[in-house]
């Protein structure tokens, strides 16, 4: 297999090194394709994603379909202006002269993606790679097996088969592929295969983008809109019934509102899904039985205040909160990445901070909050990859803000202009006139040239 891969990649650069991924027509034709292909066979991937997770059609179409549409045509309107030249300043000392940034393809990417968002998290890393003129291996999660099959599938019939390659499998086709040497590797996942990710760049010196995921606190003040703020809490933790990697982990609210906010959000998750959501088309199930009695060990010794109810036969949890779970316990140890919400009670909320900054640094963070001062203190005192202010996980719709972690949660960032640039290499420029050449820079040096190099810099 791995020379089976080695001629893969080998072909892939031999095109590259063609040039034959640079003219922006061609980019622009690859992108067009792309969303062609989206937009003709929506509802296969609709039918794909509800056999992997059980997602309902108008979530598929929020969270993949349309987010992936809106990445493509964001791409094709700023494809032009991208990739031109960044003029900078260029210091007296070098005049006559222009200095510039002038943005290249890196060469052949490598792009894994991640279970839960099988669709999206795979193809809009894809996205930034064409745009910048890469050719690109993309390798979909085993674990959605549907959604996998449907993208090796389609994308060979809409994208360059000499440009774009699926490679589809498991560890051992994850591993012989990390053997060969790519210009650069984008990873959606966890944090054990992330380390095993860098290891593997690391023996090619290859650069990295790791998006990691991590427990993303949600801080909910007194003086919130209650109402409005356990609407979007709900929404944004039990989309995907909670597989999501910038869902919030767990809440930390005082105690003198604890029970106002864990009835508020009690009455939204039955007017969102019913007084059953295992009943409910819009309620998502859990990847695979793995991952269910994963999370079901969580609530073992818990005070599980709201539901817990599970069906292995259906891999189905529901929506299910926990009141003061033990600090140490695996609950709030390790990612939840499931329908699970830890209510962590504070004697203040200027605690929040602290409690924080006592863990990994998190990919996202969420503020319910009226107070300026306090959203300014959090602001401040606490670091994450993305933060959202009333709100939950809608950073994520606006495709100049960049999406990436910090610290354990990940490193590098794309979405926009930043993913164009992570696949790109911006290569530094400068460029002098032979007309006006002074000799205060040649020797033999005097105190002359000496002086007048000062007054220049």
């Amino acid at each position: 297999m791995s020379v089976e891969m080695a001629n893969l990649v080998t072909g892939l650069r031999s095109f590259y090194r063609s040039g034959a991924t640079k003219p922006l027509n061609w980019r622009r034709h690859q992108l067009q394709q792309l969303l062609s292909m989206t937009q003709t066979h929506q509802q296969d991937i609709v039918q794909a994603l509800k056999l992997d997770l059980g997602k309902a059609e108008q979530e598929s179409w929020l969270a993949e379909i349309g987010f992936l549409e809106d990445d493509i045509n964001h791409s094709l309107k700023h494809l032009q202006k991208w990739t031109k030249p960044r003029k900078l300043s260029t210091p007296m000392v070098a005049q006559p002269g222009s200095s510039w940034l002038q943005p290249e393809p890196l060469g052949v990417v490598l792009i894994i993606g991640a279970w839960n968002y099988p669709f999206q998290l795979l193809l809009a890393p894809l996205v930034a790679a064409i745009t910048a003129g890469n050719c690109a291996v993309v390798k979909p999660s085993e674990l959605a097996v549907h959604t996998s099959a449907l993208i090796a599938s389609l994308l060979p019939r809409y994208l360059d088969r000499q440009a774009y390659a699926v490679v589809e499998g498991g560890v051992q086709e994850t591993t012989d592929v990390l053997t060969q040497q790519f210009d650069h590797i984008l990873y959606t996942g966890g944090e054990t295969v992330g380390k095993i990710i860098m290891k593997a760049a690391a023996e090619h010196l290859t650069p990295v983008t790791l998006e990691l995921g991590g427990k993303s606190p949600c801080i909910v003040a007194s003086d919130c809109d209650l109402d409005v703020t356990a609407a979007r809490i709900v929404w944004s933790k039990w989309m995907n019934a909670g597989q999501t990697c910038v869902a919030p982990d767990y809440v930390l609210v005082e105690h003198a509102f604890a029970d106002k906010l864990i009835q508020a959000i009690q009455n939204k998750i039955t007017a969102f899904y019913g007084h059953n959501p295992a009943d409910s088309d819009d309620y998502g199930r859990i990847i695979n039985p793995r991952h269910l009695a994963r999370l079901q060990s969580y609530l073992q010794d818990q005070d599980v205040i709201f539901g817990g109810q599970v069906d292995e036969q259906q891999r189905y949890m529901a929506p299910t909160l926990v009141r003061n779970p033990a600090i140490d316990s695996p609950l709030m140890r390790e990612e939840i990445f499931g329908p699970i919400l830890p209510i962590v009670s504070l004697d203040n909320i200027a605690q929040a901070s602290d409690f924080i900054n006592q863990r990994a640094k998190p990919l996202a963070l969420y503020l319910y909050s009226r107070s300026e001062s306090l959203q300014q203190q959090i602001l401040t005192s606490t670091s994450a990859g993305s933060v959202c202010i009333n709100d939950g996980m809608m950073f994520m719709a606006n495709p100049d803000l960049p999406f990436g972690g910090v610290g354990n949660s990940g490193m590098g960032r794309y979405h926009g202009r930043w993913g164009f640039d992570t696949f790109s290499h911006l290569k530094a420029v400068m460029k002098r006139s032979t007309w006006f050449d002074v000799n205060w820079r040649y020797p033999p040096f005097s105190a002359g040239k000496m002086k007048l190099l000062k007054m220049i810099k």
